[in-house]
C-alpha cells in the first residue's frame, strides 16, 4: 500500500505529535507500506529503516518557529502544504490519505479527487482549540463544529488519541472508529546517569515536584505555580522542578514566580532531549500535570505512568479516561486542592510508592509499543479490506 501522511506541524520535534508521527512511520514501514510524510519546512530529518520519505513544504518567509496549536503561522503553512499535498497526489498514485489533525479538511478534497480513502488523525477537537487560544471565535463554534462532523463522516476512518474524541466522532457519524492511544517513551532498556538528571546540577536534596511539557496556557502552568505557593507554606522545604518550555514563556513564568515570592524553590531547566527523560523521572518524588483544558490525553501523561513515579493530575477527561485514583492523586483543577493534593503526597513516602507502583503496571499493559502496532495493524487491514479490494467512493 501506498500511503500520503500530511503531518501539519513542524517535523520531526521532540514533542507530542510529530513523536506520535514518527511512531506512526515505524509502524507502517514495518507492515511493509511505502509511506511520504508531507510535512512543514521547518524540523530534523530522520532516516527510517523501510520505505518512508519525507517530503516539505517551501520554506515560509513569514512562518518561523512554529509552536503548537492554533496560529496564523499555521493557516500560512497550511495553505502551502495542501498545494504540495495536490502536487504529490497528482504525481503519485497513492492508495491511502492518513491526515493529522487539520490536514484532514485538504485530504478530504484531495480523496475525493482521486477517489482513494483517507483516515482522520483526530488529536484534538479542532473547534474547541481555535476557540481556547481565540475567545473572539466562540461565536463561530456551531459552524466549525459542523464542518469537523463534515470530514469525519466522509473519512474512511476516524483515529482518536483518547475515548472523549472517539465519543465526539460517534456523535458525529463516524464510519469506523480504532481509539490509538499514544505510548510510554521510556526506553525498554536503561542505564542510569545522574548527570541527565536534575539533582546533581541543582543539588537538590529535598522532596521535589516535576513537570515536563511544553508552557502554554491550557497545560496550566499558571494553576501549578498557584498551588505551589500556597503548599510552600506548609512543607518549605518543597522544590519544583520545571522542564520545556521556549525562552519567551520560561521568562514569563519566572516573573510569576517573582511576584509569588517562590522563586527560590522553582528551578526551570528549559528543553531537554528525551533520552534524559528517564533521569529526569528518577530525580523527582512527585509528577505533576495541571492541564486545564482540552480533552485529549497529553503524550507526556503514559511517560509519567510508566516511571514509577506518583502522580499529581487535575481531575479532568484528559487525565481520567487514562488513568484513576487507583493509580495518582487527581484533584480538582483549583490552586487549593491542587496545593492540597501536594501536600498530602509529600506527606506520604508509602502512598507515593503505591502509586508509582501501580501506574507503571498500568502503562505496561495497556500503553506500549506491542499494543500502538496492533492498533495499527487493525486499521490498516481495515481499509485493505473494505477500501482496497473494491470500487470507492467519499460521500459528500
Amino acid at each position: 500500500m501506498r500511503i500520503l501522511l500530511l503531518a501539519p506541524h513542524p517535523f520531526f520535534q521532540e514533542r507530542g505529535t510529530p513523536i506520535a508521527v514518527d511512531l506512526l512511520a515505524k509502524a507502517l514501514a514495518e507492515r511493509g507500506e511505502s509511506v511520504d510524510i508531507l510535512a512543514y519546512h521547518e524540523g530534523e530529518d530522520l532516516s527510517y529503516d523501510g520505505d518512508v520519505t519525507i517530503h516539505r513544504i517551501p520554506d515560509q518567509r513569514f512562518a518561523k518557529n512554529i509552536r503548537p496549536g492554533f496560529s496564523l503561522k499555521k493557516l500560512i503553512c497550511d495553505v502551502a502544504m495542501y498545494r504540495k499535498a495536490s502536487q504529490l497526489a497528482h504525481d503519485n498514485s497513492y492508495d491511502c490519505i492518513h491526515a493529522v489533525e487539520e490536514s484532514a479538511f485538504m485530504a478530504r478534497r484531495i480523496a475525493r479527487r482521486h477517489k482513494i480513502p483517507y483516515i482522520f488523525d483526530m488529536d484534538s477537537s479542532m473547534p474547541q482549540q481555535i476557540a481556547d487560544k481565540l475567545p473572539i471565535a466562540k461565536p463561530f463554534l456551531p459552524i466549525m463544529r459542523r464542518l469537523e462532523a463534515m470530514i469525519v463522516r466522509s473519512a474512511a476512518a476516524v483515529v482518536p488519541m483518547c475515548k472523549a474524541l472517539a465519543d465526539t466522532a460517534q456523535e458525529m457519524g463516524a464510519k469506523h472508529i480504532e481509539i490509538l492511544h499514544d505510548i510510554s517513551l521510556l526506553p525498554d532498556n536503561y542505564t542510569p546517569c545522574p548527570e541527565k538528571g536534575f539533582r546533581k546540577q541543582l543539588k537538590l536534596t529535598t522532596p521535589t515536584l516535576l513537570y515536563i511539557g511544553n508552557l502554554e496556557p491550557y497545560q496550566g502552568i499558571d494553576l501549578l505555580l498557584d498551588s505551589f505557593a500556597i503548599a510552600i507554606n506548609d512543607a518549605p522545604q518543597a522544590s519544583l522542578v520545571i522542564v520545556g518550555g521556549r525562552d519567551d514563556d520560561i521568562n514569563f513564568y519566572k516573573s510569576k514566580a517573582d511576584i509569588l515570592n517562590i522563586s527560590d524553590r522553582i528551578h526551570f531547566l528549559g528543553p531537554r532531549p528525551l533520552n534524559h527523560m528517564q533521569d529526569l523521572f528518577n530525580d523527582a518524588d512527585i509528577l505533576v500535570s495541571p492541564r486545564t483544558q482540552g480533552d485529549n490525553t497529553p503524550m507526556k501523561i503514559y511517560s509519567y505512568l510508566d516511571a514509577g513515579r506518583a502522580i499529581l493530575a487535575t481531575n479532568l477527561p484528559t487525565h481520567t479516561q487514562v488513568m484513576s485514583s487507583n493509580e495518582s492523586e487527581l484533584v480538582e483543577p483549583i490552586a487549593e486542592c491542587m496545593a492540597k493534593g501536594m501536600l498530602k503526597l509529600l506527606d506520604n513516602e508509602k502512598l507515593r510508592i503505591d502509586l508509582g507502583q501501580k501506574s507503571k503496571k498500568l502503562a505496561q499493559e495497556h500503553y506500549s509499543i506491542s499494543a500502538f502496532k496492533t492498533v495499527v495493524n487493525r486499521i490498516y487491514d481495515y481499509i485493505d479490506c473494505t477500501y482496497l479490494s473494491g470500487n470507492f467512493g467519499i460521500e459528500a
